[in-house]
């Protein structure tokens, strides 16, 4: 089977670099307290309850984190930095903010702190729709094209208004940003003849490999900030699969736009084509399976990443049920010794990135799997294993060793510790999850 080539690790130095910048930026930044006053927040975090001690002490710092690393800004918008990096990432921010959607409908503050949060991302993406991370000042953190990135703000919107019925959110700069993501998407359907992005760590003078015409949208990078090696990334493509029927929806009902309506859900349906014509390779011991990267020319990846979208992730994220045979078929795959991101140790066992150590695995994914899970018990595995990651301060990380979750990346790392904190409430309290949109109309590859 195809499989990518190993990756150039350049975690160490990045690493040391944001170790150095966690230690000096807060010299120069004014005293003041992180941490918003959500009271609500910080009452369900005092209330939580388990005859796990354990447990009681990593959901109330998880569900807590976002509000330790998000601050209203001077515009009236609010900012979530990722973490120990300075800077806030289109999809860090929005995973971080999902699980205060649970409080929103009741809670006026939560709401406040959730649109504010939207009204940054909407101008992020009419500065520059190629960029993936922003400072607080609007500055561009990095200029990496993530699809992704496009596709969260638009999915946390949606996710908004369906929860709480607000629809104060949908400004008239909301719909250019919507008509930015959309014009980026279409553009980048056919990137070697209509796009004039480049970036110094992708091949052919930073253009990319060669790609054919497929209906997706091509994507210089993955969740996870590595260059795709092809760039056509199946997981990015689901998820842009759900933004774009979001997108239809919001436009049609919100906005009254027939026109736009039309155009966002044909794009949609044109990518979701290209999935199931060139995303799905058949492997005897496993039948169709969903590749992770795929050029259009007849080339595939099988993998995966822990960053979300993932292709284990695709049931979370909406673009399919856990009970799809390809995804059975891809899942089966995924947490298998056959996926090369698939490590094992004494204390967890689950999917890694290239983007971090060998063999380390990421709480992240383990989140994912036990939130897509179908059985009490794989889920109540998974709880375990998530709690035997801490290495002491209950916090999750980027990623660990699986057989010393003392040595980890990442001494604070938002996105994980929300993911953590919606894991507990939907699988273990009875929240129903909070849907990112509605793909019940799609069609799939019947063979």
């Amino acid at each position: 089977m195809a499989r990518g080539p190993r990756k150039v690790r350049r975690h160490r130095r990045k690493t040391a670099l944001f170790a150095l910048l966690s230690i000096v930026l807060p010299v120069f930044t004014p005293l003041r307290s992180l941490a918003l006053e959500l009271r609500t927040i910080e009452q369900a975090a005092a209330d939580y309850r388990s005859s796990n001690s354990h447990l009681e002490e990593m959901f109330r710092a998880a569900l807590l984190d976002t509000s330790r690393l998000a601050q209203y800004a001077a515009d009236g918008t609010a900012y979530i930095k990722t973490g120990d990096i300075p800077a806030e990432w289109l999809r860090d921010a929005s995973a971080q903010a999902r699980p205060y959607l649970f409080f929103a409908r009741e809670d006026p503050q939560v709401r406040a702190l959730l649109r504010a949060i939207i009204s940054r991302m909407v101008k992020y993406l009419q500065i520059d729709p190629y960029a993936n991370a922003y400072t607080l000042d609007y500055r561009v953190w990095e200029q990496k094209f993530e699809l992704d990135s496009l596709a969260y703000p638009t999915a946390l919107a949606w996710s908004y208004w369906k929860t709480t019925g607000d629809t104060s959110i949908f400004t008239g700069d909301f719909s250019a940003m919507l008509d930015n993501v959309l014009v980026t998407m279409q553009r980048e359907q056919n990137h070697p003849r209509d796009s004039r992005y480049t970036h110094k760590e992708l091949t052919n003078d930073g253009r990319g490999r060669p790609a054919g015409y497929t209906g997706m949208i091509w994507t210089g990078f993955r969740p996870s900030d590595d260059a795709c090696y092809y760039n056509y990334l199946i997981p990015s493509e689901m998820f842009a699969v759900v933004a774009l029927g979001d997108m239809s929806e919001i436009e049609l009902k919100v906005f009254h736009n027939i026109v736009k309506s039309h155009e966002a859900r044909a794009l949609r349906d044109e990518v979701q084509r290209g999935i199931q014509t060139y995303g799905l390779v058949m492997v005897p011991k496993y039948g169709y399976i969903y590749a992770y990267e795929v050029d259009g020319l007849g080339h595939a990846i099988l993998t995966d990443d822990a960053n979300i979208p993932s292709l284990l992730a695709a049931p979370y994220f909406g673009y399919t049920l856990p009970n799809d045979r390809y995804y059975e078929n891809t899942r089966r795959f995924l947490l298998s010794q056959d996926n090369p991101s698939f490590y094992q140790g004494h204390v967890a066992r689950g999917i890694g990135s290239y983007h971090t150590p060998d063999h380390w695995v990421w709480p992240l994914a383990l989140a994912v799997e036990g939130m897509t899970a179908t059985t009490g018990p794989e889920k109540q595995d998974v709880l375990g294993q998530l709690l035997a990651s801490d290495p002491g301060d209950h916090l999750l990380h980027e990623s660990f060793n699986p057989d010393d979750p003392r040595q980890y990346t990442r001494a604070s790392f938002g996105w994980p510790n929300a993911l953590f904190a919606e894991f507990v409430m939907t699988q273990f309290e009875g929240q129903p999850q909070i849907p990112m949109g509605d793909t019940s109309d799609l069609e799939f590859r019947t063979e």
